[in-house]
């Protein structure tokens, strides 16, 4: 078993016996209410309450194991994945099905114990619980006799005490002996005295002190209808009174045996075979005695299958009708008859399914308990596929959340299963159905939430329900313009002219054609000719344009005449400008709907050519982009939409160019859905701190000087990075090798060592002293040669520290 078994094990452990015996009190508590009453009162011993609550406690194991296992579930992988355990484990490769997989073994466990809990705990528990509930039902109630009334408890003698002292002593004391059931012939009367029990609780003896006895004769007769009366006075006198059923004795039991709930399943089964043969029979001899000795003398009649059957031929009506002189007297004589037998099978088969009661109850009780026992135990392993996946969508731990999500989904179980359970008893539905539908409706939720928890799902992330409710509101919204448009003019299709140049440009344009927009054409740079064999190269978005089939034009000058008119000629509604150049005012203000830009920053920081890498370099903490208006000058046009990101701390200008360009596209769509819906309202740029320019890279810009900060130098690595690389100079005596540096992270300096210092192992690592702290590069480049990680760049670069840096 390796480590991570075990801590999953020990995890998962814990909150199982927890929440198992919480739960196991909460329902004793429960059981303990329930037939409180019956135990209190009647003196009995804590041996005999403790053992009827031990018992109890065990039929209550069933209930408990499943909301134990699904509270500890929920609370295990909560816990780990709000810990950040669950992510680690996942980031080292290992899947969540390996993860869980030590779990459901357990719980595996856990049902088979479940199920010999069931079929051989609990039966012997009920039979118990039946034998001590009937034997302490049986037991009365102790005595105690009130002051100043008459008291029956005792079974023949009614007793009045006219007060009682704090010694225990009684005043005033009368007693009827109501024994020889022939009235009220004898009383005793005394002024004091007191009661005792005997060890063994079957007599009372009451010592009586000062007092008289009365006693009538029962002798009548027909000539003498006097009574004899004697009266006997006495000092002390002390009576003894049976008491029957006073003190607790246990009875067999094995006469409880027959319970249903008292049965393991091999005894269930036998019964469910017996009762099948008896029901069998029964059902066979009744419907004999029904066809036969009914008054449905033509049962032949019910095989609707029977074609060569004639009514004619079975009711001779015809006949009948011809030989007597009054056919309506015969016509409603047969009727009468015909009603009379109908009522006749009516209560023949009502009374077929009271004298099948008797069996058919014991036989549905018999095989929905059958069934029970697998449920039970089947329970188990459902709530562990429900809590488990649950635990780590959710990600909480702790008695918070999951008790909450547990006790939902546990009542959910509990009042289908109670209710099926209750509609099987009753015949409404199969015992099969009934005991099952409440793991039907579970198991799908189980492997749901496996599947999704699985696939690392956001079930419960509210802002992916709310994206879908806004894309499917665009969609609604976006119908309703199309259809409003088929009104408009061309059909309420606007033309649109993309100008734009590198890779960022092209997911615009992408998004622009995925939406259904019209783009007439794309402007873009002419063709260069660069490397070593002057190959001529195309703009990705020419090449993007090309591939859809686009016209595309390529003006050196943007006051072009002929480039001008050839703009007019297309008679666009809209223009698009995403990374292109700046366009003359004629080119701008050509368009009906005007032209918009797309910026890679949050106006109005950052205007320029390079806002993604200026954002880096200067250790901004958040970024995005902006589609504005454009006017005379650069990137101050009126702004219409603006999107933000946070721009994490492992983030380059290459990282950050593929967020900022997927944002940017859909930008660039809901800005043209807005002005092409007359909704857009643009507003003027406000500066609420100093403006910070975004000029264009230059190879001034790139260069590193190592008596800066560490931090901001790898602030400059990272906001140049793929491209243009920041970039320096490797020198041992007059040896000088350019380098592109490419990734780094700042670490202490474990020594003061000068700014450009190199402190390697030769293999492993390579760190340079900077002004402050140092710089640990992990990619780097030699002129020339290819781009390596740090480790095998040193597999070449044996005498790395003896260099250094400037």
């Amino acid at each position: 078993m390796k480590k991570l078994d075990k801590y999953l094990i020990k995890s998962f452990a814990g909150p199982f016996f927890m929440t198992f015996f919480i739960v196991v009190f909460i329902l004793v508590m429960q059981f303990l209410w329930l037939y409180i009453d019956e135990l209190v009162g009647k003196g009995l011993s804590f041996k005999i309450i403790m053992e009827f609550m031990g018992w109890g406690t065990a039929t209550l194991i069933p209930t408990a194991l499943p909301l134990a296992t699904l509270l500890a579930s929920i609370m295990t992988l909560g816990g780990l994945g709000e810990n950040n355990e669950l992510l680690a484990t996942k980031a080292a490769g290992i899947p969540l099905k390996r993860i869980l997989s030590p779990l459901i073994i357990l719980s595996m466990l856990i049902v088979i114990g479940a199920f010999f809990i069931s079929n051989n705990l609990i039966p012997v528990s009920y039979k118990k619980i039946y034998a001590l509930r009937y034997d302490i039902n049986k037991t009365k109630e102790e005595i105690k006799i009130p002051s100043g009334v008459f008291y029956d408890g005792i079974e023949g003698y009614i007793l009045r005490v006219g007060e009682k002292d704090e010694e225990g002593l009684f005043h005033d004391v009368m007693v009827y002996d109501h024994t020889p059931r022939d009235g009220n012939k004898n009383v005793t009367l005394a002024e004091t005295g007191y009661i005792t029990i005997t060890p063994d609780k079957k007599n009372m003896v009451f010592a009586l002190n000062n007092g008289t006895t009365y006693t009538e004769s029962t002798k009548l007769t027909y000539n003498d209808t006097t009574l004899d009366q004697s009266v006997v006075t006495f000092d002390s006198q002390t009576l003894y009174i049976p008491l029957d059923n006073y003190s607790f004795s246990r009875s067999d039991d094995s006469s409880f045996g027959n319970e249903v709930m008292a049965k393991n399943l091999k005894t269930l089964r036998v019964d469910k075979d017996s009762l099948n043969n008896k029901s069998t029979q029964d059902h066979a001899d009744y419907v004999r005695r029904f066809f036969y000795d009914s008054q449905l003398n033509h049962y032949d009649q019910i095989d609707t299958l029977n074609a060569k059957l004639q009514p004619t031929g079975v009711f001779p009506y015809d006949e009948c009708i011809a030989a007597i002189e009054d056919p309506e007297f015969l016509k409603a004589r047969y009727y009468t008859n015909m009603v009379r037998d109908c009522d006749a099978t009516i209560e023949a088969v009502n009374t077929y399914e009271r004298n099948t009661y008797h069996i058919v109850d014991p036989l549905r009780r018999t095989t929905i308990e059958i069934y029970r026992k697998f449920t039970l135990s089947l329970a188990c392993l459902i709530f562990f596929f429900i809590g488990a996946p649950l635990g780590a969508i959710i990600r909480k731990g702790g008695l918070g959340t999951p008790v909450i999500i547990s006790i939902f989904f546990f009542v959910i179980y509990w009042v289908i299963d109670i209710s099926g359970k209750k509609l099987a008893r009753d015949g409404s539905m199969t015992p099969f159905i009934g005991t099952f539908i409440s793991t039907a409706v579970l198991l799908p939720i189980g492997v749901f939430l496996t599947v999704k928890a699985t696939n690392d799902s956001s079930l419960f992330n509210m802002d992916a329900y709310l994206l879908s409710l806004k894309n499917f509101w665009k969609k609604v919204v976006s119908l309703y313009y199309k259809v409003l448009g088929k009104f408009k003019k061309k059909g309420g299709r606007i033309d649109i002219v993309y100008m734009g140049t590198p890779e960022f440009a092209v997911g615009p344009l992408k998004a622009l054609l995925a939406s259904e927009y019209n783009v007439a054409a794309v402007v873009t740079v002419p063709d260069k000719q660069s490397g070593r064999g002057l190959k001529v190269n195309e703009s990705a978005v020419k090449k993007y344009a090309v591939e859809k089939g686009i016209p595309v034009l390529q003006p050196t000058s943007l006051k072009d005449p002929e480039f001008i008119s050839q703009l007019k000629s297309i008679n666009a509604d809209l223009f698009v400008v995403v990374a292109f150049r700046m366009l003359p005012k004629e080119v701008w203000s050509m368009p009906k709907l005007g032209t918009f830009n797309l910026h890679a920053s949050l106006l109005p920081q950052y205007r320029g050519a390079a806002p993604i890498n200026w954002a880096i370099i200067d250790g901004e903490r958040q970024t995005g982009v902006t589609t504005f208006m454009i006017d005379e000058n650069i990137d101050t046009g009126n702004i219409l939409f603006s999107d933000s990101c946070v721009i994490n701390s492992y983030d380059n200008a290459g990282s950050l160019h593929d967020r900022l360009m997927e944002m940017g596209s859909e930008l660039v769509v809901k800005t043209t859905e807005a002005i092409a819906r007359g909704t857009a309202k643009p507003s003027p740029q406000i500066a609420f701190s100093a403006i910070r320019p975004a000029p264009k890279i230059t190879k001034e810009t790139c260069t590193i000087d190592w008596n800066n900060n560490a931090e901001n130098i790898n602030l400059l690595i990272r906001g140049l990075s793929p491209y243009p690389a920041a970039h320096s100079t490797l020198v041992r005596g007059d040896e000088k090798l350019e380098v592109k540096i490419f990734e780094a992270y700042v670490c202490d300096t474990e020594e003061p060592r000068p700014a450009g210092t190199i402190l390697t192992d030769g293999k492993t690592y390579l760190s340079v002293a900077c002004g402050e702290l140092s710089l640990r590069i992990l990619d780097i480049q030699l002129a020339g040669k290819k781009r390596l990680e740090i480790t095998e760049f040193l597999k070449g670069f044996r005498d790395a520290d003896k260099y250094s840096f400037v």
